[in-house]
């Protein structure tokens, strides 16, 4: 029998991910944090523990150095830039992901910001429960541009639901997508620089790497169509928090709407109670269909490695 760790906070409720290592007769150890842990909070949690399925902690050299027999590391989600991979490698432990588990969970919220967004629903909602009956002008989806940072399952999920609203829809990404391209019109380019110029709507679905770390800056915002709308459902990292809220503040960004913060609770009340803001706790894979799918698959690959098999979603190899 071995010791699992989990710190991803929905897995207290999902009974299939615990009957997958109640079955292959696994101890649970539940932690469910109301905020991602740091490392001087997961390292005197992980010393005897085989497994850790976790959230968006952040599992530095370390954490990893104080479990000796950690053979796996399971990120409940696909991004894993707060997983120290090279320092596991090292420690010959595995680090997996669960891909496409959430994505469409995630661009659907990214599509409810642009629809948000567009039609200032957060802002008319507020102006009737507050007993007033002011109308907002929005604007319509159709024609307008939507610039797609990343195309992997979410940026291409949202791709597809653009176009079915008559969306022009441009995209970067190291890898192009042939089916998005070629069945639906995406026009890709090698820089970002044209999707900054032409975007009526910017969606962001990058990871946080040296090259992507504050993109939304202010050089960036510069090159931008005036009243431009942002969201970002992916990383805190990609944005500039002092050159978005200078922009939003002067009125040349028409609206954000934010899932994903540097910091987790997000306590920079620049933000809060702006009417051209729609700010959620990074809740985008909160679906109850995609917690299942995506805590279930953890739990396998969980129970491959510490049955002595390679995981199916490694990104430790």
């Amino acid at each position: 029998m071995a010791v699992v760790l989990t710190t991803a906070r929905a897995f207290a409720t999902c009974e299939a991910a615990k009957k997958v290592l109640n079955d292959a007769g696994h101890e649970i150890r539940i932690i469910t944090p109301d905020k991602p842990l740091k490392a001087e909070e997961l390292i005197p949690l992980v010393k005897d523990v085989d497994a850790v399925i976790a959230g968006l902690d952040f599992i530095t050299p370390d954490v990893i150095n104080a479990a000796p027999k950690l053979k796996i590391i399971a990120r409940n989600g696909v991004g894993y830039d707060r997983v120290d991979v090279t320092t596991a490698k090292k420690n010959n432990i595995e680090v997996t992901i669960t891909p496409g588990t959430n994505s469409l969970s995630v661009c659907e919220l990214a599509f409810s910001f642009i629809t948000g967004l567009a039609r200032k629903i957060h802002v008319m909602d507020t102006s009737v429960c507050a007993g007033s009956w002011k109308r907002e002008n929005g604007i319509e989806l159709n024609g307008k541009t939507i610039a797609i940072f990343g195309t992997g399952a979410i940026g291409r999920n949202l791709a597809i639901r653009c176009t079915a609203f008559g969306m022009k829809v441009l995209a970067y990404d190291l890898y192009q997508n042939e089916e998005l391209k070629e069945k639906y019109g995406v026009k890709y380019y090698d820089s970002m620089t044209p999707l900054f110029e032409s975007a009526d709507f910017i969606s962001l679905h990058l990871p946080a790497t040296e090259q992507t770390r504050n993109m939304i800056n202010k050089e960036s915002i510069s090159k931008m169509k005036k009243g431009v709308y942002i969201i970002n459902t992916a990383r805190g990292d990609l944005i500039n928090n002092d050159d978005l809220y200078e922009a939003l503040t002067s009125g040349y960004i028409g609206g954000v709407g934010l899932d994903a913060f540097t910091e987790e609770p997000f306590t920079d009340s620049r933000f809060f109670n702006h009417k051209n803001v729609i700010l959620t706790p990074h809740t985008g894979a909160f679906t109850q269909d995609a917690i299942v799918k995506t805590l279930v698959m953890a739990a396998q690959d969980v129970v491959r490695v510490l049955d002595g098999n390679k995981p199916l979603h490694s990104v430790s190899q």
